[in-house]
């Protein structure tokens, strides 16, 4: 597979998709370039290419067109030709005779990813006057907001001078005219050169001097005026989409208390290392991503997972960058480094995602194509048709032409889909959903079936101790004999007895000569007596159990319950069932699928009483006892029968499944595996996410809708009313910059979605 080179850059100035568009144009011509990527509402351009490129003439394309340029730190990656990113999966295999007590281990292999976040933008001079620079503070500070308070002075004093002088009023409209002109003809011829001789500038250049030949130089410096304040508009609009999903970043303090040599140092929260040791004292922000050494608290996970309730955490847990502590100390060892924290990977995965396109967007991106040209076909036919063959006046047919010039500039049309498309990529980050581009978000609506793992997604992924049977002994001692054997275990079913034992306070003494009998249980000593914890197949075979009790081993086999059996000096003493049991969350998350009118269906590898019981209480369809490639095999049936599958699991032992689906959706707490895994990721895993996510997808596109219609329907309107001679150039320019800024504040309206 041939290598290419990956260079992503911030680009301040893109306030439209006519920029985005100009850009993509420019930066193509250059040789070696084999595909760019721009993002208007991220600031943020990706150029693919090979050895042979020149980042400086890439650079120079940019800056030349008026926009500032500033390369990420890292500057390059090699990247396969084809997909950003190699998944390596290794699938162990999985044993689900649960009564054997026997558990096949788990080898997941991840390959690391390495991202590159830039802290500091390189500034890149000789902006050769243009107004594109990037709006990061006030907008009455930018270049942009300058030039259009001083063109706006200028058509002030104009008509100032105008009822003074009016010998001289035409003169001073065109110079008031050629204050905001001048800008913006230049950058029209740049991007001529560059291959966009249809961009808005041009297009306003062009009925601005024919409005002057005509002798309406009083409009065309009102056109001129009104232009950079619709531009002013779109890029404070633009901004604030921007800050959307940037304002993560924020969440992340930017010192931290490092623990050095027993002292605690204040230190930059970016320098931290893996392995470092960090305190978080009551009230404040964790600095980075790690797992808790000592203490436990509350932790209020909101601003990273939108999780409205704060998670206890003690020893051993993990923790997210920009999360609050509760209510006492930690110490928490970093597990990443700043640049690749959760949040920093989360705004990286958002930023590329705004890059890549939709359907949609792709298909008005084509249309524009063709739209800009006919609409200057038009405006020259308006303009010459009726005065050469009816008549007509040529002064007032030109200038209907020049009006129809700025009407059809594509600016609204073809931001409509990004915008919408952005702010709900933005909208749905801030809530724990991660869907990686437009393609994504808008098939995500079209889905009607979801195909759900069942261990750590529909359920808990630990099994949980759910009955106590005892002969003879009480529950607590019971209980007590079977969590002494189990100690030191890491198996699950023994994790489960453990805990049970903690959560009731019932005391584990030592134990002696213990002795783990693979695929039976385990044996040892406590006080006097000879204890076994055995598979009920290993208690049968010593001839332990009667028929009642091979019953009630059966009643809780039934009911997709493991069982062991516990023995004291070679007597079954009682049984202990356990199972992995369904997430709060998960019958709530499958009612709103099917309100949603969405079918649901579970594909475990679990064995089939186990898979029956779970599907029973949650009310599913199942399939159960399958491998990874079954899982694929019933995604490509679900596929042929017509079904729009999103499969949803773990990112590992699902890998093939949630590779065939139509939508690959991983559940995890911000793992790379949740992360960087599938199409699409719910950071918190919760079942209901993926109705949410669903919604916001069919939010997004009646939003999309809504914005093309806006865009096309003032064209429409202002087109008529031009010809008819109700309007002129000037209500011409706010059917292109009005529209664009109207569709821009429709598509912010998702940010407020409660996805």
């Amino acid at each position: 597979m041939a290598e290419t080179s990956e260079t992503r850059y911030r680009v301040g100035g893109m306030d439209c998709a006519a920029c985005a568009t100009k850009i993509d144009t420019a930066v193509r011509r250059v040789a070696g370039v084999a595909d760019v990527s721009v993002s208007v509402v991220a600031g943020t351009m990706t150029v693919r290419h090979d050895g042979s490129s020149d980042l400086k003439a890439i650079e120079k394309k940019v800056t030349g067109l008026g926009y500032s340029v500033s390369p990420f730190t890292g500057g390059a990656a090699s990247v396969p030709e084809r997909g950003s990113h190699h998944h390596d999966h290794d699938h162990a295999g999985h044993d689900h005779d649960h009564a054997s007590h026997d558990h096949a281990g788990h080898d997941h292999d991840h390959e690391g990813h390495g991202h590159d976040h830039a802290h500091g933008e390189k500034k890149i001079e000789g902006l050769h006057g243009h107004d594109h620079t990037p709006m990061t503070g006030p907008w009455w500070q930018s270049k942009k907001g300058r030039l259009t308070i001083f063109s706006g002075v200028a058509l002030v004093a104009a008509y100032a001078v105008g009822h003074l002088v009016p010998a001289i009023a035409s003169y001073a409209f065109i110079v008031a005219m050629l204050v905001g002109l001048v800008p913006i003809a230049r950058r029209a011829v740049m991007a001529a050169l560059s291959g966009t001789p249809f961009s808005i500038e041009m297009l306003m250049t062009i009925a601005a001097v024919g409005a002057v030949i005509i002798n309406a130089g009083e409009e065309a410096a009102t056109v001129v005026f009104l232009f950079l304040v619709g531009e002013l508009l779109e890029g404070v609009a633009a901004g604030k989409a921007r800050e959307s999903i940037q304002s993560l970043t924020a969440l992340v303090p930017k010192t931290a208390l490092l623990e050095d040599n027993g002292q605690m140092r204040e230190v930059p929260a970016e320098s931290l290392a893996v392995g470092a040791i960090i305190m978080v004292r009551p009230g404040d922000r964790i600095s980075a991503d790690g797992v808790i050494v000592s203490g436990e608290s509350a932790v209020d996970e909101a601003p990273v997972t939108g999780e409205s309730t704060p998670v206890r955490k003690g020893v051993d847990a993990v923790v997210y960058a920009g999360t609050v502590n509760g209510d006492a100390v930690l110490r928490v060892r970093v597990t990443a480094a700043a640049a690749d924290n959760t949040i920093a990977r989360v705004v990286k995965l958002v930023e590329e995602a705004q890059e890549s396109k939709a359907p949609t967007e792709r298909f008005i991106d084509r249309f524009s194509r063709y739209y800009t040209p006919g609409v200057v076909v038009v405006a020259a036919l308006v303009a010459v048709v009726s005065p050469l063959f009816f008549g007509g006046s040529w002064n007032e047919w030109i200038y209907k032409g020049l009006a129809i010039l700025l009407i059809g500039c594509p600016c609204a049309l073809v931001i409509s889909t990004p915008a919408a498309i952005a702010a709900s990529l933005s909208a749905g980050a801030r809530r724990g959903l991660l869907m990686k581009g437009g393609a994504v978000l808008e098939t995500l609506g079209k889905v009607t079936m979801v195909a759900f793992d069942k261990t750590g997604t529909l359920t808990e992924g630990k099994p949980r101790v759910t009955d106590i049977v005892s002969f003879g002994l009480s529950e607590a001692q019971l209980l007590s004999r079977a969590a002494v054997l189990e100690q030191g275990s890491s198996h699950p079913l023994a994790l489960a007895i453990l805990n049970r034992a903690k959560a009731d306070g019932v005391p584990v003494p030592p134990a002696f000569e213990l002795e783990a009998v693979p695929g039976k249980g385990v044996s040892g000593k406590v006080g006097g007596e000879t204890l076994d914890l055995l598979s009920p197949s290993a208690a049968r075979e010593r001839g332990a159990l009667d028929g009642e009790q091979e019953s009630r081993i059966t009643a809780f086999n039934d009911e997709g319950k493991s069982v062991s059996v516990l023995l004291v000096n070679g007597a079954a003493a009682g049984l202990i069932a356990m199972r992995d049991e369904p997430r709060e969350d998960s019958g709530a998350g499958l009612s709103a699928l099917k309100s949603a009118g969405v079918k649901a269906m579970m594909l475990t590898g679990d064995n089939k009483r186990t898979a029956a019981a779970v599907a029973g209480m949650l009310g599913i369809d199942w399939r159960g006892e399958m491998m990874p490639e079954d899982k694929q095999r019933v995604v490509g049936e679900l596929k042929r029968e017509g079904f729009v599958v999103a499969k949803v699991g773990d990112g590992i032992n699902d890998a093939p499944a949630l590779a065939a689906a139509d939508i690959g959706i991983a559940m995890g707490g911000g793992t790379d595996v949740a992360l960087e895994t599938a199409d699409a990721a719910v950071l918190h895993g919760r079942v209901g996410d993926v109705a949410r996510m669903i919604a916001l997808s069919k939010r997004t596109m009646r939003n999309i809708l809504e914005n093309i219609t806006i865009a096309l329907g003032l064209k429409a309107v202002f087109l008529v009313t031009t010809i008819a001679g109700i309007t002129g150039l000037w209500p011409a320019i706010l059917a292109d910059t009005g529209a664009t800024v109207l569709v821009t504040i429709n598509a912010l309206r998702l940010l407020r979605v409660k996805a």
